[in-house]
C-alpha cells in the first residue's frame, strides 16, 4: 500500500500543512523538525506521491465521470449531482459511459488523462483498481464512486450496500415469506456482491432458502429474459429480491406473461428507488440510496483533492440506504 501525507505527518509527529511545508516550502520549517519528516518521507517511500502532486500543475478545471450504464436512471440522477457540485467550484464534468466493458472503460480514463483533466469520478466496470494506480501517480486525482475504496489510497462515496440486501430479505421475510428468489447481475460488479451478502446474511439466520438467478446485465430486458427463463423452467417462489430496480421491472413483465399478480401472488423488492419505481404499474418497494448526494459527495471530495492536493487527506464517505415500501409486497399467500 503507498504511503500518503497523512503517514508521513503520523510517523514524523507533525501536521499535514508541516509536510506540505517540507515538500513545498521547506525554508519555512525548523531544520529538526524537517529532518524528521523527510526522514519519514524516506521510510515511507512517500517519493512518488509527492512527484505525482507536482504533475497536477497544469491540469484543466475538468472533471472525467465514468459511469457503467448512462441508461440507467440511478447514474442519471448521480451525475447531476456530481454536475452541480463542480459548477459551483468551477469545474465542468465529461460523461462517458463504459457499459460494463472494461476495455471501453480504459479507452476513456487514456482520453481523460490525454486531456489533463484535474480528476475522475468513477464507478468501475472490474473489481481491479490497477488502472487507476497509474492515473494516480500521474498526478490526477480520483474518487471512486458508488464503490467504497479498498485503501486509504483514495477516496470514495459510496452506500453500504450489504446493509441495502438485509434490508430487502427481511422485509420479504417480515411477511412470512419463505421462497425466495434473488435476481442478481453479474457477481463482478462490488454492488452486487455486497447486496447479496447482505441478502443472504438475512436469509441465513431466519433459516430461509434463497435460490439465485443471474442477469446477463443490470437492464430491465436482462430481467425479463432471466426470470422468463425460470418460469418456463417452473420455478416456484413468493418473493422476489432483485438487484436493482430494472431488474424487478423486466422481471415483473414476464410474472405478467405467465398469469401471476404482484402482490398476490408473488412480491417483488427492487433497489435503487429510480423514478420509474413509484410510477410502475404495480408500484415498487425497493431499497432507495440517495443519488443525487452521493454524486454530489464524491465531486466535492475529488475537487477538495484537486485545489489542494499537498494537504488533502483521503476520505471514505458512505451513506446508509432505505427501505421504501410499496404495492409490490404484501403478505406471502397461503399456497400458489
Amino acid at each position: 500500500m503507498a504511503a500518503n501525507m497523512k503517514d508521513v505527518a503520523a510517523r514524523a509527529s507533525v501536521s499535514l500543512g508541516t509536510v506540505s511545508n517540507v515538500l513545498n516550502h521547506p525554508d519555512l520549517v525548523a531544520l529538526p523538525t524537517r529532518l524528521r519528516v523527510e526522514e519519514a518521507i524516506r521510510e515511507l517511500g512517500f517519493i512518488p506521491s509527492a512527484a505525482a502532486q507536482q504533475l497536477r500543475v497544469g491540469r484543466a478545471k475538468v472533471l472525467g465521470l465514468v459511469v457503467p450504464d448512462i441508461a440507467n436512471p440511478f447514474f442519471t440522477e448521480v451525475a447531476r449531482g456530481a454536475e452541480d457540485a463542480a459548477l459551483e467550484s468551477g469545474y465542468v464534468v465529461i460523461l462517458c459511459n463504459s457499459d460494463e466493458q472494461a476495455e471501453r472503460e480504459d479507452r476513456y480514463l487514456a482520453v481523460l488523462e490525454s486531456q489533463r483533466v484535474g480528476g475522475i469520478l468513477i464507478t468501475p466496470a472490474r473489481k481491479s483498481l490497477k488502472p487507476l494506480s497509474r492515473l494516480i501517480e500521474h498526478g490526477v486525482a480520483v474518487t471512486l464512486l458508488d464503490n467504497a475504496a479498498p485503501s486509504q489510497d483514495v477516496c470514495s462515496a459510496s452506500v453500504d450496500d450489504t446493509l441495502g440486501g438485509m434490508l430487502s430479505a427481511q422485509h420479504a421475510i417480515s411477511l412470512g415469506h419463505t421462497q425466495l428468489v434473488w435476481l442478481a447481475g453479474p457477481r463482478d460488479i462490488p454492488q452486487v456482491s455486497d447486496r447479496e451478502a447482505g441478502l443472504m446474511r438475512a436469509a441465513r439466520k431466519a433459516k430461509v432458502n434463497v435460490r439465485r438467478l443471474a442477469a446477463a446485465q443490470m437492464t430491465a430486458s436482462s430481467g425479463e429474459a432471466a426470470m422468463e427463463d425460470a418460469l418456463t423452467k417452473g420455478l416456484e417462489f413468493t418473493a422476489l429480491l432483485c438487484a436493482n430496480d430494472l431488474l424487478a421491472l423486466g422481471a415483473m413483465r414476464a410474472l405478467g406473461r405467465h398469469g401471476l399478480s404482484v402482490p398476490k401472488d408473488v412480491s417483488v423488492i427492487g433497489y435503487d428507488d429510480i423514478e420509474f419505481a413509484a410510477n410502475a404499474a404495480v408500484p415498487l418497494t425497493s431499497v432507495r440510496q440517495p443519488k443525487y448526494e452521493l454524486g454530489y459527495a464524491a465531486a466535492k471530495l475529488v475537487i477538495g483533492e484537486c485545489e489542494d492536493p499537498a494537504t488533502h487527506a483521503h476520505q471514505r464517505v458512505q451513506f446508509q440506504p432505505q427501505l421504501i415500501e410499496r404495492d409490490s409486497t404484501s403478505r406471502a399467500p397461503r399456497k400458489r
